[in-house]
């Protein structure tokens, strides 16, 4: 488990792809750009035994080897937000380093890096594996001038932490005003909390004042008595949890009603009677 920092500065817990599962997503890749780039080079020389320039097959046949190895990678991660065949096969997808969805130039520059630096036969090796293994978030040379992280989607769920609201703070936290506590920071706090005991003392002390800190500036009243910020993050949580369960519950009921005599049901109520 890796960590990633946002642009707003909130810390992301991401799970990092690394040599093994990214060459696997690579040979997926390769195997389905060979395949193209077989079919259509038989095409090509079928053209060309028809009597076509030399050169001008020559340049076709470049345009129509970058367009495979180069376009197909760079259309593919920039239509689907950082994910090719061999990744979605794998549950890999590309990043910025602030965990924010890449674009074209990052796409691009993967591509280009991939083909002409990382796994160039020229190089007599392959740099791109050198240089991801002994990089401490698995990135290759092109990773690295893009600005990008390989991350993994499909893993084991992060545990719901334990919330909830001591007895002498339940008046204050039904009071609580939460409707500017966004889904983001809340998510933040929670992964927060059921990561706690991983996290180091100090991280673990500093990052839970933050995320209080934050989590204050955008609800209202303040304990009545001093808790930590734990406590406090848990109590907040376990309130907005309180009220979601409600509001569904609410609903729930509500439309589990027998259907009216009078059309749909609103939320004023059904009448009783005919005017």
């Amino acid at each position: 488990m890796s960590q990633l920092v946002t642009g707003e500065a909130v810390v992301l817990q991401v799970r990092l792809a690394r040599m093994p599962t990214r060459s696997l997503a690579t040979a997926i890749d390769v195997a389905l750009q060979l395949t193209a780039l077989g079919l259509l080079l038989a095409v090509l020389l079928i053209w060309l035994f028809t009597g076509a320039s030399p050169a001008l097959a020559a340049a076709v046949i470049v345009f129509v080897v970058l367009l495979v190895m180069v376009g197909y990678p760079t259309v593919m991660e920039t239509l689907t937000r950082g994910r090719t065949l061999g990744k979605m096969a794998l549950g890999l997808r590309v990043v910025r380093d602030d965990g924010s969805s890449i674009r074209f130039r990052q796409a691009f520059v993967r591509s280009l890096m991939w083909l002409f630096v990382d796994f160039a036969p020229w190089f007599g090796c392959c740099p791109g594996i050198v240089a991801s293994v002994m990089n401490k978030q698995g990135k290759r040379l092109g990773d690295m001038v893009a600005g990008t992280v390989v991350i993994r989607e499909r893993h084991q769920p992060i545990p719901s932490p334990p919330l909830f609201v001591p007895g002498h703070l339940v008046e204050w936290a039904q009071s609580l005003e939460l409707s500017r506590l966004t889904d983001d920071l809340a998510n933040t706090s929670r992964e927060f909390l059921a990561r706690y005991t991983e996290l180091e003392p100090a991280a673990r002390e500093a990052l839970g004042n933050a995320l209080a800190y934050r989590v204050n500036e955008v609800t209202a009243p303040t304990p009545p008595i001093p808790i930590s910020a734990p406590a406090y993050l848990s109590a907040v949580l376990a309130e907005r949890r309180r009220r979601d369960v409600n509001r569904l519950e609410a609903q729930r009921r509500f439309y589990a009603q027998p259907p009216s005599p009078f059309g749909h049901r609103s939320a004023y109520g059904t009448p009783t009677q005919q005017f």
